[in-house]
């Protein structure tokens, strides 16, 4: 699985970097990135909970 942010959607509101903040982080441009695309088995439920509670539909999860 990786994970994808789609910057053009993206508003910085942080919430993903709140629940998976070993994959997700804000850059420079205050928007979020993913800074470890790949998902582990560790982190594959908040990756996934990301996803969802993101306000634009900003992040993909592809597998």
């Amino acid at each position: 699985m990786k994970a994808k942010v789609n910057k053009d959607a993206c508003i910085g509101c942080g919430s993903c970097t709140v629940i998976a903040s070993d994959v997700f982080e804000i850059d420079e441009d205050g928007l979020a990135i993913a800074k470890s695309e790949n998902i582990t088995e560790n982190n594959k439920e908040e990756v996934i909970d990301a996803s969802e509670s993101c306000p634009t539909s900003a992040i993909e999860v592809e597998e």
